[in-house]
Order: C-alpha cells, then structure tokens, then sequence
C-alpha cells in the first residue's frame, strides 16, 4: 500500500491533514510518535512566511522526529509562493503542499485556498512557481470543485500533475459545501482515473470503517485524517493498521491517556510560552475527555481555567474516579 512522492517514500499513507489551530509542532509530534505515514503542518500564509512574522515561523518549526513532515502553503502570488517554499526548504521540510481547499472567507476572499479553483490559469501558475523554486517534492490539496455545478478537480488533477505535482489529495466536499453534508469519496475516483500520481481521499474520515470505506469508493491510494484525530493522537495508527491486515488496536489506556494529556498540555507551554500555551491547549485537554464519563461538565471547567497548575489538577481530578472504578 505504500506510495511515492518524489524521493520520499510513505509505507503506509495514512496522513495527517493540515488544521489550523490543531498541527502545530506538539500535536504533530505525538501523532507521528504513536504511528502515522505523514504529518502536514497548520496552512502558512505565504506571504508572512516571506515577512517572517512570528507566528507564521512558529508554525513552521520542523522536528526531526516527525520526518518526513510537509510543511502547506497558502497564496496567491506566484513568486511570494515560490520565495516561501524556498525558506521551509532551508528549514527542514521534506515536502511543500499548496492548499487549494481552504473555504474560510479571510482565505478566499484573499484569492487563495479553494478560490483558486475559479481561476485554473492563475493555479497553474501558482503551481508552476513552486515546484520550480524547489528541490522537495510539491503536492496539492483541493476540494472537488467551487460549487456543485462546477466540481472541476479533475481537470485541476490533469494540469497539477503536467506542471510536476508529486500527490493530490482532494476533499470530497465543495467549497460552497463549506464543512456541510457529507463528504462525497465517490467522486474522488475522478480524479484517481485521471492522473497516474498518488491521490488521497480527504473528509468525514473518523472511524476505522469509514477509513476503508473512503478507500474503496474512492479507489484512491491512501487517506488523509483530519477532524478524526481530535484528541486522539493515536487514530491513524489504528487506521494504518486496520486498513494493512483488519488489526483493530486498542486506544491506549486510562491511565496512559492521563499521562499523555498532561505531556501534550506541558507541550504547549513550551513551544507557545505559559500564557498563549495556556489557552491554545484547553481545546485539545477538552478533545481527549470526549466519550468519557463527566466530559462535559470538564469541558466547560477547563475551558475556564489559566493557571497551569490548576489545569493539571483538574485533569488529574478528572481521570481519578474513572481509574478508580477500573481499579476497584
């Protein structure tokens, strides 16, 4: 089941797919440690990449353990792509993606992400650019289309693949479909028929069924996971696995999922500094008490809470009757 891109070899490419908020440097790390083919970073905006804003070289921090790592850009400027793929070579990056799905207005409205899917001369040349000003392998990440009267992937596939692009993925909703409805695998299969470069099927893959049934409607050659690994760091290995041989691993234990919710919380704090790390990481403390016992009175409790200490305890407080019960 593994692929190609470029020199870089996936065994098993189950993928995590860029969110922004959500793949940053920590969460990124426990995803690969516990097993995943490809991890992608948050989408960067090209042009603060090339200004060299704080944020956008903190989203772009590469650790060597979570290698190979693509690094997706956003734009809408050929030569500020092609300057910004440049630098996240320089900084490590094994792959450089150019996100053409994106539908958050700020993004469109700025002639980027899905937009770009109006104008496939202008996504062309945007593509062009890149792949040339590089030596990694560039891919693409798009929707199927604007609007459902103009699911034009296909033909976007066909130019991506003759400007040099390496891997598609395509995420079976429009851009007008926002994150409404369902996510539509069949006619990813379009796409798959009209390249001989990877494709991967992207949207409403969250449990291990759905993985295979993407797959099989899609005929595509791998899956890209995104809202499925909120609070689950360890999905897409149970996804690579499952979809290797049927093996159905078991989420970690109680007792490890408490020590991981602690370590990914410290985490934050450093990559992000106590303050921002504080409040950036109550969404993903809140994500990892999903299904259990109490979890809503939790989330409300550690949506609320600043100091560190106090939001260690309440995960500690939180977890202690559940281990109690299973010790008793």
């Amino acid at each position: 089941m593994s692929i190609q891109i470029g020199p870089v070899t996936i065994e098993d490419p189950v993928i995590l797919a860029p969110m922004s908020g959500v793949t940053d440097l920590p969460f990124r790390r426990l995803v690969k440690r516990a097993g995943a083919g490809l991890v992608v970073s948050e989408m960067i905006a090209s042009e603060a990449m090339v200004r060299a804003s704080r944020q956008s070289l903190k989203m772009a921090e590469v650790a060597p353990e979570e290698f190979p790592m693509s690094v997706q850009l956003a734009g809408c400027e050929g030569h500020v792509m092609a300057e910004a793929a440049r630098l996240n070579e320089d900084k490590g990056a094994a792959i450089i993606d150019i996100n053409m799905g994106c539908p958050v207005k700020k993004v469109v409205n700025g002639y980027a992400g899905s937009a770009l899917m109006r104008d496939l001369e202008h996504a062309k040349g945007l593509i062009t650019a890149t792949v040339k000003a590089v030596k990694l392998p560039v891919t693409l990440k798009m929707r199927t289309g604007w609007d459902h009267a103009n699911r034009n992937a296909p033909e976007l596939a066909r130019i991506a693949e003759g400007e040099g692009i390496r891997m598609l993925t395509v995420h079976g909703r429009t851009r007008c479909q926002m994150y409404n409805g369902s996510a539509d695998w069949g006619f990813v299969r379009q796409v798959k028929e009209a390249v001989s470069i990877p494709v991967i099927v992207n949207g409403d893959i969250t449990t291990l069924e759905e993985a295979k049934a993407a797959l099989e409607q899609s005929g595509a050659d791998g899956v890209m996971i995104g809202r499925g690994a909120y609070g689950k760091p360890w999905f897409l290995n149970q996804v690579m696995a499952y979809l290797r041989d049927g093996t159905r691993l078991p989420d970690p234990t109680l007792a490890e999922q408490e020590a991981l919710v602690l370590e990914h919380y410290d985490a934050m704090l450093v990559h992000y500094g106590t303050h921002t790390g504080s409040k950036i990481a109550r969404k993903h403390v809140a994500w990892y008490s999903k299904g259990l016992p109490g979890s809503a009175e939790f989330r409300t409790r550690i949506m609320r809470i600043e100091a560190p200490d106090e939001a260690r305890q309440a995960v500690r407080d939180f977890y202690a009757p559940v281990l109690d019960r299973l010790a008793a």
